[in-house]
């Protein structure tokens, strides 16, 4: 559901920067279509490996993974974040 409100968030700020012409519109858009990327490349690793750890192995190696993949959600939602603050900005020069 993630993946398509995103897309959606995108389609919509990108036709509103193409009726407008206000290039935080696009930004926003870009910004709600980043988290894809940064989900596929970076935090996709992190979580493949920790699903692969058995129960029963799991140690220190483990919890410096999740120490990693606990920020790099929180820099996804920052990806959200500046994403709503951008369409408020075009909102606003409107």
């Amino acid at each position: 559901m993630q993946a398509a409100l995103a897309m959606v968030g995108f389609l919509l700020g990108a036709v509103a920067w193409w009726q407008t012409g206000v290039l935080t519109f696009l930004l926003g858009a870009l910004l709600m279509l980043a988290n894809w990327p940064w989900t596929l490349m970076v935090i996709k690793p992190v979580n493949d490996r920790l699903m692969q750890t058995d129960l029963a192995a799991a140690g220190p190696g483990t919890r410096s993974l999740l120490q990693k993949w606990d920020p790099l959600h929180g820099e996804r939602t920052l990806f959200g974040t500046l994403s709503i603050i951008a369409f408020l900005f075009a909102v606003s020069a409107n």
